[in-house]
């Protein structure tokens, strides 16, 4: 199969399907079955392919624009639809989010992305072997389902590394968990950003008139957008934990502080009157009690001692130890 074409499969084949060659898909024709193929919208040749097709004009805009928002649309032939999808990492970023689109008709379906989606490879594995969507409205189910299945464990992921967060909050008051708090919290308000259109969506597609989607499909995607709404609750208990996580950090950070700031304060007391007589008895002048006599280095260290151990009671007693 050429570079241009990512995947290219006749979908209502009763056997295993077999991808399509290039030729294969540009001498198609309606009677062979329902066709789906994927692109890299940035490849150059899959430019020209989407150019020189009969796709209707906006359907060739939305496959090719840069840049999308999430979106379903009806056309006289079929829908528009532009998703987003989450490529899962160990450290999911903002970039993991790319979008997908397609455009979809009772005789085939063009879908594209700029990078490798889990989703629609699963997709692809599952026509391979033998149990892939054979409708258009089965591989719109099937696509929208995967997308909603990959942010929910994405969630779970970022549920973990909260969870994780609070416990590193209580043993090691490290000023760095500082950043791993608020990078989570730009995760959730990003992922909720994406996922909140998407979701409505899939409301505006249930409730399109269009024969692509029977009522069992309309009911499945009903479900898919109750998982999204799920997701979107999910992410706002995440941010609020970060943010009761950053919280209990900042206070607990603020006592650690206050607490070295009142020893000092203490030592600070203790050793001032201490300071004040050695202070006084240091200095040179004549007419200093004990300046003749042998004992009186001795008698004075004595009194300080004798005045640190009432210092030490007087704050035991007032509970400032």
């Amino acid at each position: 199969m050429s570079h241009c074409f990512v995947y290219g499969f006749i979908l209502d084949r009763q056997s295993n399907a077999q991808p399509l060659t290039s030729d294969q898909i540009c001498h198609w024709h309606t009677g062979d079955g329902l066709l789906w193929v994927h692109l890299d919208y940035t490849n150059r040749d899959a430019q020209e392919w989407v150019n020189n097709s009969n796709l209707p004009d906006n359907a060739k805009s939305l496959l090719l624009a840069r840049r999308t928002h999430t979106g379903a649309h009806r056309t006289r032939d079929g829908l528009l639809l532009s998703l987003r999808a989450i490529n899962l990492k160990a450290s999911p970023k903002e970039d993991d989010m790319t979008s997908v689109r397609g455009y979809f008709t009772p005789h085939s379906i063009v879908t594209v992305s700029n990078q490798t989606i889990a989703a629609v490879s699963s997709i692809a594995k599952h026509i391979q072997e033998g149990f892939g969507p054979q409708t258009t409205g089965s591989f719109i189910i099937a696509l929208c389902d995967r997308l909603a299945n990959h942010k929910i464990t994405l969630i779970d992921l970022l549920d973990d590394s909260v969870t994780d967060l609070e416990d590193r909050v209580l043993t090691e008051h490290d000023p760095a968990l500082h950043n791993d708090i608020a990078v989570i919290r730009r995760q959730a308000v990003y992922i909720r950003r994406y996922v909140a259109p998407q979701r409505d969506a899939l409301i505006k597609l249930m409730t399109t008139e269009t024969p692509l989607l029977s009522l069992t499909d309309r009911q499945k995607l009903h479900d898919i957008k109750d998982k999204l709404t799920h997701v979107i609750n999910d992410l706002d208990a995440i941010r609020e934990r970060a943010n009761v996580t950053q919280e209990e950090l900042m206070i607990l950070q603020s006592d650690a502080l206050n607490q070295r700031v009142y020893l000092l304060s203490l030592f600070t007391t203790i050793f001032l009157p201490l300071s004040f007589l050695t202070g006084l008895l240091g200095v040179n002048l004549a007419g200093i009690p004990g300046s003749q006599d042998e004992r009186a280095f001795f008698i004075f260290c004595a009194v300080l001692f004798l005045l640190f151990l009432l210092q030490l009671l007087f704050f035991y007693r007032r509970k400032w130890l």
